[in-house]
Formats: C-alpha cells, sequence, structure tokens
C-alpha cells in the first residue's frame, strides 16, 4: 500500500517536472527570438549604410547644361583612375551605381557660384563595387567565372589605400522612396504611408470599437436576437482571413465609392474594417473583468448608470483598452495582403502630399524587395523589417507612456 510520504513525493517530483518544462518552453521561445532578432539585426545592418567612392567631378563641363550627368562622372572615374583604354573603361563604369548621377544632380542644386569648378563629391558604388568592398564574390576563382574582373579589385584597392573610399551612413534609406537601384531604393514613403494609415485607423477604430463594445456590454438589450446575431457576426469577423477584408475593400471603397487605389485612405480604412472586431471582442473582455461591486457601489451613492460607467469602470478598464487597441493597430500595422489587393503594391516615387495620393507601406515594400532577384536588396529587405519592428516597439512605448499619464492623474 502507497504511503502519504510516497504519494507527496510523487506529486513533487510531478510538479518539479511540470515547472522545468515550463521554463525550457520559455527558454526556447526566448532563444528563438534572439536568434530571429541577431539575423535580422545582421542581414539589415548593411541597409543603414553603403561603400561611397570620392571623384573629382568638374562643375563647369559643357554636358551639365544638357543634363548628361553619367557622362561628367564617367569623365571624373577616368581620370581618378587613368585610363585610355575603352575596354577598361567600359569595366570601370560598372563600379559606379545607378544613382550616382542623382546624388551629383542634388549635390550640384545644394551648391552656389562661389564653388570650384573642380570638387570632390562622394558617389555611391554598385552593388558589384560593393561586393568587391566585402568580399562577397570568391576572388580565387577563375576570372571568367566571376562577375568581378581582376581591374576591378585592383582599382578599388589603390581607392581604398589613397582613402578615396567609404562606408558612410546611408541617409537616402530613409528619405527616398521606390527605385530601381538598391544604393537608392529607401523606405521614406512607406514609413509616411503607414504612418497615415495607422492615424486613420487609431482615429476611426479606436471610437467607433470601444463605443460598440461599451454598448453590447452596458446598454444592449440581453434577449435581443438582434444583438446576438452583432455579436455572432463581431466574433466571425475577428477570424476571417485578411485578404478577405482587401478584396471587401476594393469592391466598396474603389469600385462603389471611387476612391483612389494606393492611398493612404483607402488602406487605412480597409485596415479599420479589419481592426475593428480585435478592438470590440478585447474591450468587451476588459469590462466583464471589472468587479459588478464598482457599478452597484456607484449606484449606491447616487450615480446614474452613464456616470458608474464613465467616472469608475471606463478609469479602471483603460489598462486593458489600451492594450486591446495596441494589440489590433499592431495587426494592421503588418499587414500585407489587403493593401496588395486595393493596388499599393505600384511603384511610388514622390511623396504624398494627402491622404488620397498614391503611397506605399512598409510591409508592402518589404514584399516586393524580398521578391527582388538582384541579391542587393537582401538587405534592404532586412532593414526595412528593422525600421518596421521600431515602428511597433515605438507605438507600444506611446501605449505604455499614455497608461503611466493616467495614472500619475489618478485616473486608473
Amino acid at each position: 500500500m502507497t504511503s502519504l510520504r510516497d504519494t507527496l513525493n510523487k506529486r513533487h517530483r510531478t510538479e518539479r517536472r511540470f515547472r522545468m518544462a515550463g521554463k525550457l518552453s520559455m527558454l526556447s521561445g526566448l532563444f528563438a527570438l534572439v536568434v530571429l532578432l541577431s539575423y535580422i539585426l545582421i542581414q539589415g545592418a548593411g541597409g543603414f549604410f553603403r561603400y561611397e567612392v570620392a571623384l573629382m567631378v568638374d562643375t563647369n563641363h559643357p554636358a551639365l547644361e544638357k543634363r548628361q550627368y553619367r557622362k561628367v562622372i564617367n569623365v571624373a572615374l577616368y581620370e581618378t583612375l587613368r585610363l585610355e583604354d575603352r575596354r577598361l573603361r567600359l569595366q570601370a563604369r560598372q563600379l559606379l551605381s545607378r544613382a550616382a548621377p542623382d546624388v551629383l544632380e542634388e549635390h550640384l542644386s545644394r551648391g552656389d557660384a562661389s564653388s570650384p569648378s573642380k570638387q570632390q563629391i562622394w558617389l555611391p558604388l554598385s552593388p558589384l563595387g560593393e561586393g568587391v568592398l566585402t568580399e562577397t564574390y570568391d576572388a580565387t576563382l577563375p576570372e571568367e567565372e566571376r562577375p568581378i574582373k581582376d581591374s576591378h579589385i585592383r582599382w578599388l584597392s589603390a581607392l581604398e589605400e589613397q582613402g578615396m573610399v567609404r562606408h558612410a551612413f546611408n541617409s537616402d534609406f530613409f528619405t527616398q522612396g521606390a527605385s530601381s537601384a538598391p544604393e537608392r531604393a529607401g523606405v521614406g514613403i512607406a514609413l509616411l504611408g503607414s504612418f497615415l494609415m495607422m492615424l486613420i485607423v487609431a482615429s476611426i477604430s479606436l471610437p467607433l470599437g470601444v463605443a460598440s463594445a461599451i454598448y453590447l456590454e452596458e446598454f444592449a438589450p440581453r434577449k435581443s436576437r438582434w444583438v446576438r446575431l452583432i455579436e455572432l457576426n463581431i466574433n466571425n469577423l475577428a477570424a476571417v482571413p485578411s485578404i478577405v477584408f482587401g478584396i471587401l475593400g476594393l469592391a466598396i471603397f474603389i469600385n462603389t465609392f471611387g476612391l483612389p487605389r494606393s492611398s493612404p485612405l483607402v488602406g487605412g480604412l480597409v485596415l479599420t474594417l479589419m481592426t475593428l472586431p480585435t478592438i470590440i471582442i478585447a474591450t468587451r473582455a476588459v469590462l466583464q473583468a471589472v468587479p459588478s461591486s464598482i457599478k452597484w457601489a456607484a449606484y449606491g451613492l447616487g450615480a446614474s448608470k452613464q456616470q458608474a460607467l464613465f467616472h469608475h469602470v471606463l478609469p479602471i478598464a483603460s489598462p486593458g483598452i489600451i492594450t486591446g487597441a495596441i494589440i489590433g493597430l499592431a495587426q494592421a500595422l503588418g499587414e500585407t495582403a489587403p493593401l496588395l489587393i486595393i493596388g499599393m503594391v505600384a511603384f511610388v516615387a514622390d511623396y504624398p502630399q494627402t491622404i488620397t495620393e498614391p503611397a506605399s507601406a512598409l510591409p508592402v515594400q518589404t514584399f516586393i524587395w524580398a521578391g527582388s532577384p538582384d541579391p542587393a536588396f537582401a538587405t534592404r529587405t532586412a532593414a526595412s523589417i528593422v525600421v518596421l519592428l521600431f515602428f511597433l516597439i515605438a507605438m507600444n512605448a506611446i501605449a505604455v507612456y499614455l497608461r503611466h499619464r493616467f495614472e500619475k492623474r489618478g485616473l486608473l
């Protein structure tokens, strides 16, 4: 017959194994998260920097009057490398980025008349040139079996020894939009588009969702069939695939109401439809968790139902409501499928001036770069993911700050 001590020891062993399993699960998840974030940060670091070469450019060259910036850059490159042979000149052109003429044009637009005729200008290297410096290509292979030539390695080594090559911060990544040249591509327009959409989502879904949850939980008749039908549909909408909301937005906002495609307005409205069920369900759950004794105590002191709700119940439920709103907004921030349906996959190179002009979004921009055959966009993809994560962290930080402010004011 099993003694009481043996039974207790067996229970204690079982409890220790259960605790150990929980700790291992938590550590495994934390390890996977650290590995994932570390990999993304390491890969994305290259997107925040780029290699540049200094060339002495003749800013009084006659070709500049015809906006032939590439020709002026090539002349400066040939003079720097002292090249006369046509074949070598063609190879040397491969070192400079396709975005170099744009950089030169911007530099000249910022200059003044008193500047010297020959100026040192830092121009971005091409992915081929960056690959030489980062040793991406195997230089031990025969020259005909690799994209880089021995002349590329020799030229960049000489320029590096002279201090004419630098690894500089890529400010274009945060200011530029879509570009076929990876050295010039950036998330500026996508960042602004996501910000505008989040403003629309927060300004519509948060008050509408909280108000709907308050009505359904506090004022709606419990036995009404219509109320039960609405509750059932809200719960079902929370599980609908996001691409369905994109199709719905395409049919209603674009085809029916004629709103412009690829605009933050349509994107924000579509994401609002997707976010509303999450906010309503989370807010109702928080309101149900508030002890009923709070309301009855307010009623006992003569407060009306509205006073008890707004002066006692909502302040207590505010942390949970903010948490539910952040969950909904974070889900909307990372959505790609509904935005692809409404046309936000378009090539957008200019900043939108209003919410009805075409724009992109961070998840969509990441999706486009991830599918690019150019390997140089791989680092831009990881860098855009890092920006998206920091955007999400900033949203959560704002929510934490607001909760802290409410607590200091004695509202919670």
